[in-house]
């Protein structure tokens, strides 16, 4: 089983809401194989906890545009892991030093990474950013 188009669709508006945020580090893993919770893993990283807040606002906004509301939100208080629960995506934006310490990236390394198609929006984006190899 892979991550639906839905989900993929979902991820990859979240990382145009997340790229148009400054985010940086922007992945997308298809852990629908070793989860059967979920389809998709978004993870996107700034370095201060105003700007992990104004990326979720900013993927929140676009995805409600869509009438796509979390099930759960998690972390917004603290502004440095926010996780939001779109039932077949759940996004991760964190503060960059808890992203490098808790490295969902590492923890789900055997996961396929999506194409999140940000060079297509948006050229100045390096490759990295988007989950490919170039």
């Amino acid at each position: 089983m892979t991550a639906t188009d839905t989900s993929i669709a979902l991820a990859r508006t979240a990382a145009r809401a997340a790229s148009d945020k400054i985010a940086q580090d922007i992945i997308a893993l298809d852990v629908s194989e070793k989860l059967a919770i979920t389809d998709v893993f978004f993870i996107a990283s700034a370095p201060t906890e105003r700007q992990v807040n104004a990326i979720v606002d900013g993927i929140e906004e676009e995805l409600l545009k869509q009438n796509l509301r979390p099930v759960r939100r998690e972390g917004r208080s603290d502004g440095r892991w926010v996780l939001l629960d779109y039932v077949e995506v759940i996004v991760h934006v964190q503060h960059e030093e808890d992203r490098v310490f808790y490295a969902l990236d590492r923890l789900w390394k055997d996961c396929p990474i999506i194409d999140l198609q940000l060079d297509a929006a948006d050229p100045s984006v390096k490759s990295e950013s988007n989950g490919t190899n170039g």
